[in-house]
């Protein structure tokens, strides 16, 4: 199945890192338990395609994918270990066209109206927005909504428990992404976020 955005429950995308394989299902688990069943497993440690495989295997009713995809490399090892969608801090026409040949989201980093075009003319238009608070946060997301009002955001960076509501509050951000709800116990994050959500 083609996907062009983010399920729509998804609204809180946790960014998960992931340093050894054996914490990959308590972490998950955590999430789950927690009441946000998704995770973007970053590439930034070697064992993220392993992370994602056991996760697949391991949490079939979660919304797993990769983060950090930087190269065409990395995308197919994501997806070979199931991932159901690439994430990356900026633009990859490479990352984008694997990702539409397999049929799978791909968010690419986006922070100006120059890589927001480029996105668009690669069919894209879901787009990570990173990071967030050092390109304007809130303010920067509505000035650049107004020349593309077809593009939904994913601001990741900045966010957090204080300004949640405000940034999902408005109508062009699709999700927020983050690792703020790993800080910690996650079960009792993610259900203060739900307390948010309501």
């Amino acid at each position: 199945m083609n996907q062009s955005s983010l399920p729509e429950t998804i609204r809180v995308l946790p960014v998960v890192v992931i340093r050894n394989p054996e914490d990959t299902i308590p972490t998950l688990q955590a999430l789950e338990e927690g009441g946000i069943p998704a995770a973007e497993i970053t590439f930034r440690t070697p064992c993220a395609a392993e992370a994602i495989r056991l996760g697949v295997r391991h949490f079939p009713g979660m919304y797993i994918g990769a983060g950090t995809v930087i190269n065409a490399a990395q995308a197919q090892q994501a997806l070979e270990a199931g991932a159901a969608f690439l994430v990356s801090p900026g633009l990859s026409a490479e990352v984008a066209e694997i990702a539409r040949q397999a049929g799978v989201l791909y968010l690419p980093g986006c922070a100006t109206p120059t890589e927001i075009m480029q996105a668009i003319g690669l069919g894209i238009t879901t787009v990570k927005f990173f990071p967030a608070n050092v390109y304007g946060g809130l303010a920067a997301i509505k000035a650049l909504s107004a020349p593309f009002p077809q593009v939904r955001f994913l601001p990741t960076g900045g966010v957090d428990f204080d300004n949640l509501r405000e940034f999902l509050d408005c109508g062009c951000i699709a999700a927020v992404g983050g690792s703020f709800m790993m800080k910690g116990d996650i079960r009792q994050n993610c259900r203060r976020i739900l307390e948010v959500l309501k």
